[in-house]
């Protein structure tokens, strides 16, 4: 039933009737309403955004959109580049697709309920299919989400997003120095569970701030170093423990993850070696 659907809305697509385009106007946020649509057409409508993050909010969902989501940066190649989306608590009214040449893959079926889940996939796999479930009553109904693009590179040297709890190897510390949102030295002072996320809260004392592209860590108010939490999966098993690390990480959906995190005798160890031998991506003021 469903390919029967998509199929009559891409033979709409061709043809060109029953669809029209939105252009954002930040490029990077889109807000409709399907009371534009009237109700017994079955109209798509193209959308297209152009920026590393932002959002969709669609109120009273009819019909159905495509988003095409493309990076800010004029490149041929979206195989470098992977989407993550993070649907809005207490969206509801449509099913979420990915959508490459007809065919359909189930992300975000409508009423699941799983609060703050991440769904990501590469941005060569396809456009989001979003198409409202039939109702009776579609007043109330929201659907949205947050979107991140994040580079290839960037997602895999962190992997904060793709494998959170894997140790880090040399190379990736460096690299992890060089290109992350946060780069601190500091210890443990102590983790918190949030089992309705899944997620442990490492509170941390930073004793070296070497770089932080937003206000993460304050200033402690015991007035020596800063403070500050880090986000990171349950699994992890992270626990508070003695000694000083080097936690570097990356701001997702407005939340600081955790990335390469050695203890900082290591990474000094790494450090040193690798200036030695000038294989040093950049360079930072090591202890």
């Amino acid at each position: 039933m469903l390919r029967r659907v998509l199929l009559s809305v891409f033979t709409v697509v061709v043809l060109g009737s029953g669809t029209w385009a939105q252009y954002s106007s930040d490029l990077c946020n889109w807000k409709g309403s399907g009371l534009t649509h009237e109700s017994h057409k079955k109209d798509v409508e193209q959308v297209y955004l152009r920026c590393s993050e932002g959002s969709v909010e669609w109120l009273y969902p009819t019909g159905a959109l495509i988003i095409n989501l493309r990076p800010n940066t004029f490149t041929s190649s979206l195989q470098h580049f992977t989407v993550c989306i993070k649907p809005f608590t207490g969206s509801e009214g449509a099913n979420i697709y990915l959508e490459k040449t007809g065919e359909l893959k189930l992300l975000v079926q409508d009423g699941e309920h799983q609060p703050q889940k991440v769904h990501c996939f590469g941005l060569d796999e396809g456009s989001l299919f979003i198409e409202a479930t039939p109702r009776l009553d579609i007043s109330r109904k929201i659907t949205g989400f947050q979107y991140e693009l994040i580079s290839q590179r960037t997602l895999s040297d962190l992997h904060a997003v793709s494998d959170p709890c894997r140790p880090c190897s040399d190379t990736e510390v460096l690299l992890a120095v060089c290109i992350s949102d946060f780069v601190v030295k500091g210890s443990i002072s102590e983790v918190t569970a949030d089992p309705e996320q899944q997620e442990s809260i490492i509170n941390i004392s930073v004793d070296k701030l070497y770089r932080q592209k937003t206000r993460i860590f304050q200033p402690s108010r015991e007035g020596q170093g800063w403070e500050g939490h880090i986000r990171t999966p349950l699994e992890c098993g992270v626990k508070a423990g003695s000694g000083d690390f080097l936690f570097t990480g990356r701001m997702h959906f407005g939340e600081t993850r955790l990335g390469c995190a050695p203890r900082y005798r290591d990474f000094q160890r790494i450090y040193k070696d690798a200036t030695d031998k000038g294989l040093n991506p950049c360079h930072i003021i090591a202890d």
